[in-house]
C-alpha cells in the first residue's frame, strides 16, 4: 500500500515512544512482501530479534561484501541459528580476490572507490531488491548515525517508493544494551564497512 508524505509524517508522530514490535506488527499488517536487510554490523540483533518475534520467517536480506571481520562473519553465524534467521544471501558478481588483484580497497578519495562500492554492495543490493520487490524494507537505521540518517524517521520512503520501517529509530546504544540484556542476545562491536571507512559516510544504500 502506497502512502502520501502527509501520512508518514502523522505515523511518525504517533510512533514516538512506541514499542517496536508495535510498529513492526503495524507495518507487516499493511505489507504483502516485507524483508529485512542486515550486515550484522553492532547492535543489527535488535532488529532482527524485533522482527522475527513478530514474523518468524521472513526474508532477511545480508549482502556480504566478502570484506566481513572474522567476528563479524562468527557472529552471524551465531546469530542465524539462534534466531533460525531465513538468510537470502547475495555476493558481488567478482570474488575479493579477483578485485583484491585489480584495484584493491581504494581509499575513499580515490575515484576507483565509487568502483569499488559499486561491486561490492550496490550491485548486489540492487539485484536483492530486484527479485524480493518488497514493499515493506525493515532496517535498523537510527538517528545519530549520519547526517542523512539525521533528516529521517521511523518511517521514510526510499528512492524507489518502498516503506522503510526503523523501529529502533530513536533508541540510544544505551537503551539497546538494555533490550539486548533483557533479551539475552549477543552483540559484536569487531565490525568494518569498506564501503563507509569513516561511522559518519553513506554507502548509498540509504541515500
Amino acid at each position: 500500500m502506497a502512502f502520501l508524505k502527509e501520512e508518514i509524517e502523522s505515523l511518525n508522530r504517533q510512533f514516538r515512544g512506541i514499542a517496536p514490535q508495535e510498529i513492526i506488527s503495524w507495518a507487516l499488517s499493511n505489507s504483502t512482501k516485507p524483508l529485512v536487510t542486515t550486515n550484522f554490523r553492532p547492535y543489527e540483533v535488535a532488529i532482527l530479534h524485533a522482527v522475527t518475534d513478530v514474523s518468524a520467517d521472513i526474508p532477511i536480506i545480508w549482502c556480504d561484501t566478502g570484506y566481513n571481520t572474522p567476528n563479524t562473519y562468527r557472529h552471524a553465524e551465531e546469530l542465524i541459528s539462534l534466531l533460525g534467521l531465513n538468510i537470502k544471501l547475495y555476493v558481488p558478481k567478482q570474488t575479493s580476490a579477483h578485485r583484491d588483484t585489480v584495484i584493491g580497497i581504494p581509499q575513499i578519495d580515490n575515484p576507483l572507490h565509487a568502483t569499488f562500492t559499486e561491486q561490492v554492495k550496490l550491485e548486489p543490493f540492487r539485484r536483492a531488491m530486484k527479485e524480493h520487490k518488497p514493499d515493506v524494507w525493515f532496517t535498523n537505521l537510527r538517528k545519530g548515525q549520519t547526517a542523512h540518517r539525521d533528516s529521517l524517521d521511523v518511517l521514510s520512503l526510499s528512492n524507489d517508493g518502498v516503506l522503510k520501517v526503523s523501529p529502533f529509530y530513536h533508541w540510544s546504544d544505551t537503551q539497546l544494551d538494555t533490550y539486548l540484556k533483557d533479551h539475552q542476545l549477543p552483540n559484536e562491536h569487531k565490525y568494518f564497512d569498506p564501503t563507509k571507512v569513516l561511522e559518519n559516510r553513506e554507502c548509498g544504500l540509504h541515500t
